[in-house]
C-alpha cells in the first residue's frame, strides 16, 4: 500500500486515476475483442429460443463480476457503499423507461455502445459514426438540449432517503449472497457453453470483461481512500464516460479522471486484439437503410443509457455487480426491449419478405 500512496503522490491524483481508468479499458478492450461479448447478440440469441455461446458469453461475464466484485468486498479491497452509484438517488422511472429505450437501440445499431467501441478499434467505421452519435446525444443528455426531459423522466419514481438501495438488503438476504450467486451463475455460463461447444479461450477472455470490471471498482475505490481531492469510485460503463471523453477534447482545459481513461484504454486494448489476431479490416455500412437504423439506435442509446443510469455494461454488468436495485431493474428492461424490438422488427420483418 505505500508503494500505491508513493505513485498516487508521484503522479498526482487526476493522472493516477486517469492511469487505472486506461488498465481497466485496456482489460476490458481485449477481452470483449476476443470473446465478442455483446449484450445485444445474447438477447437477440435468447429471443429466438438459443441458449448458445453469445448467452454463455454474457452470463459467464455478469457472473464473474458478480463473483469478483463481491470477493472483493469481503476481502476488504472494496466498498459499494461508497460507489457514486449507491451513494445518490436511483430512479425506478429511469430505469424502465430508458433501459426499454436502451435496450430497442441497441437492436437497430446492432451492438450496445460498449461493444461499438470495441468494434470501432477494430476498423468498422458503421461502429465509429454510432460511437460518435452516442456519445454526442449522451452529452446532450446530460447537459444540453435533452437534458431537462431526462430529469423530469428520473424524477417520476425514485427510491428514498436520496440514495439508491441494494437488492440484497432489500431481500432482507445476507452479503455472501452475492459471492454464492455469482458462483451458481458461473457454472449456468459454463455449462450453457459447453453444451454449446465454446472454446476455452473464449470463456477465458469473456471472464476478462467481468474481473476488469472488478478491476475498476477496486483501484477507484483505494485511489479515493488516499485522495485528498474527492474521487468518484466507479468502474466501466461507457454512457457517461463517452460523453466525458468527447467534451475532454473540446473544452480549452480539460481535466483528467478515470473517466477519460477508460474510453481510450477499451479503444487501444481492443485495437491491439484485433491487429495481433489478424482481424483488424475497415468496414462500412452495408447501404442507406442500415445506415438510418444505426443512426437512429445511437441516439436511443445515447438518451436511453443517460436515463436509465447507465448504459448494459454500466448498469447491466458494473452496477449490477455491486447489487445496485435500479441497475438490476434496468439491465431486465433492456432485455425485454431488445427481445420486442428483435421480434417486431428483425423477425417479423424476415418472415415478411420470406412470404
Amino acid at each position: 500500500m505505500e508503494q500505491f500512496i508513493a505513485f498516487v503522490e508521484w503522479a498526482g491524483e487526476a493522472r493516477a486515476g486517469a492511469l487505472f481508468g486506461l488498465i481497466t479499458g485496456a482489460i476490458f478492450g481485449v477481452a470483449a475483442q476476443r470473446s465478442s461479448f455483446c449484450l445485444r447478440a445474447a438477447t437477440v440469441e435468447f429471443a429466438r429460443g438459443i441458449l448458445g455461446g453469445r448467452v454463455a458469453v454474457w452470463l459467464l461475464t455478469f457472473s464473474t463480476a458478480l463473483f469478483w466484485v463481491q470477493a472483493a468486498q469481503w476481502l476488504g479491497l472494496f466498498n459499494a457503499v461508497d460507489s457514486r452509484m449507491m451513494s445518490v438517488a436511483g430512479s425506478w422511472s429511469g430505469a424502465i423507461i430508458g433501459g426499454l429505450i436502451f435496450g430497442v437501440g441497441m437492436v437497430l445499431a446492432r451492438g450496445c455502445s460498449g461493444r461499438l467501441l470495441v468494434l470501432a478499434a477494430t476498423g468498422n467505421l458503421r461502429s465509429v459514426v454510432s460511437g460518435l452519435i452516442f456519445a454526442v446525444v449522451a452529452q446532450m443528455s446530460l447537459h444540453g438540449w435533452l437534458a431537462p426531459l431526462r430529469n423530469w423522466l428520473a424524477s417520476l419514481w425514485v427510491t428514498p432517503d436520496g440514495r439508491n438501495l441494494n437488492l440484497l438488503t432489500m431481500l432482507h438476504l445476507p452479503d455472501v449472497t452475492g459471492l454464492f450467486l455469482g458462483a451458481a451463475l458461473a457454472v449456468v455460463a459454463i455449462t450453457v457453453a459447453l453444451r454449446a461447444k465454446i472454446g476455452a479461450r473464449v470463456l477465458v477472455f469473456a471472464s476478462g470483461v467481468g474481473f476488469a470490471v472488478a478491476v475498476g471498482w477496486v483501484l477507484t475505490w483505494t485511489l479515493a481512500e488516499y485522495a485528498w481531492e474527492p474521487v468518484n469510485v466507479t468502474s466501466a460503463t461507457f454512457t457517461g464516460p463517452s460523453a466525458n471523453t468527447l467534451m475532454f477534447f473540446l473544452e480549452p482545459t480539460p481535466v483528467l479522471d478515470f473517466d477519460v481513461g477508460l474510453v481510450p484504454g477499451v479503444f487501444l486494448g481492443a485495437f491491439l486484439a484485433a491487429w495481433f489476431a489478424g482481424e483488424f479490416r475497415f468496414q462500412g455500412f452495408d447501404g442507406e437503410k442500415t445506415m438510418r437504423r444505426s443512426m437512429f439506435g445511437a441516439v436511443l442509446m445515447g438518451f436511453g443509457g443517460m436515463l436509465a443510469g447507465g448504459c448494459a455494461i454500466g448498469a447491466g454488468v458494473t452496477g449490477g455487480s455491486i447489487f445496485a436495485a435500479t441497475a438490476w431493474l434496468a439491465l431486465f428492461c433492456m432485455w425485454i426491449g431488445a427481445m420486442l424490438t428483435d421480434l417486431v422488427i428483425d423477425q417479423r420483418g424476415a418472415r415478411l419478405q420470406a412470404a
